[in-house]
């Protein structure tokens, strides 16, 4: 018998709450003056992916019972910002595929990735706007700075062999947990005034967000290009150090530490160098490592749901956490 899929269960269960979102995000990415703005915006939301982030903010509404439509502004604007990070992010890692398709600056180019980008940052602060909650504008703009200031922060740190778990640690909380965070906690907020249910989930987000980010980067190195729809190895490409590579870096002898920094600090970059670190990486079991410090976070999310209402969605809240650890893409 095959296991219940608990994203695919929140989104039938969700279906008329993600389908409102859906058109409102129809309705406001266009633009009668640039024709550009909805050829891209389209491109880029057609794509895929399982849009978990609003996907969170109106499960957590309705697990509170949460009877009007704000949360469907809010989700919008939730899945706004994200997608503008991506094309945002699209550029600044000169990526050329997503989830198995061309990316919209290869496609178009670096300009209009960043403008359009943009575009979508500016409406979902006015949707933001939109729900009557400073509060919720606060936590949300707030949100929008931290990505920012960590994405910058990971730059930074590229090449970087110096790197620390603490630091990474520091810029998957920014750039990634951040928003789902967010996404959670905005989601109570609309909908209860309880604090201990606000920063349950809260955490909630939080926790997930850095498991998923986690199993992003031990995929990166152990993942299935066919699952994924990419290589593996980007980070190794661009010279990102992620947990894996930064717990080989402090494990291993000092004959493999200096194969790691001079692959590295190589350009173009080496496959055999790929595999040879990987082979350093399950020498020191670093992957694995990653794989339980994603599953430590798991718990914490789903510790953080005990205090919060008993229902359907907050069953399924749990499971989604345990998925995200045990995902192939």
């Amino acid at each position: 018998m095959n296991e219940i899929n608990p994203i695919a269960e929140l989104q039938v269960l969700l279906k008329d709450d993600l389908n409102a979102m859906n058109d409102i995000i129809k309705k406001m990415m266009t633009s009668e003056n640039a024709p550009k703005i909805p050829e891209i915006s389209n491109y880029i939301f057609s794509a895929g992916g399982k849009r978990l982030r609003p996907l969170l903010c109106l499960a957590t509404a309705r697990a509170l019972d949460y009877a009007e439509d704000k949360h469907i502004l809010l989700a919008a604007s939730i899945e706004f910002i994200h997608t503008a990070t991506l094309l945002h992010d699209d550029v600044v890692d000169e990526s050329s595929t997503r989830r198995g398709t061309k990316t919209a600056n290869i496609l178009w180019n670096n300009q209009s990735s960043i403008l359009v980008g943009d575009f979508l940052f500016s409406r979902a602060f006015q949707l933001m706007v939109s729900t009557d909650s400073l509060e919720i504008l606060e936590v949300l703009s707030d949100t929008s700075a931290v990505i920012a200031e960590s994405e910058v922060l990971q730059l930074s740190q590229v090449r970087n062999v110096r790197t620390s778990i603490e630091t990474y640690m520091k810029i998957i909380e920014g750039k990634t947990a951040a928003l789902f965070s967010a996404a959670s906690q905005t989601g109570a907020m609309i909908s209860s005034s309880h604090l201990e249910y606000i920063e349950n989930f809260k955490c909630y987000g939080k926790a997930i967000g850095l498991s998923f980010q986690l199993i992003d980067d031990y995929l990166d190195y152990k993942g299935s290009p066919l699952n994924m729809g990419k290589s593996i190895g980007d980070d190794f490409n661009s010279a990102k150090l992620t947990f894996p590579l930064i717990s080989a870096l402090k494990k291993g002898n000092s004959t493999e530490r200096e194969l790691i920094k001079n692959s590295l600090l190589k350009e173009p970059k080496d496959s055999e160098d790929l595999f040879k670190i990987i082979r350093i990486m399950e020498k020191y079991e670093t992957l694995e490592e990653t794989k339980m410090a994603a599953r430590k976070w798991s718990n914490i999310a789903n510790k953080s749901l005990q205090k919060l209402p008993k229902n359907n969605i907050t069953h399924l809240l749990g499971k989604v956490s345990e998925t995200i650890v045990q995902r192939s893409s």
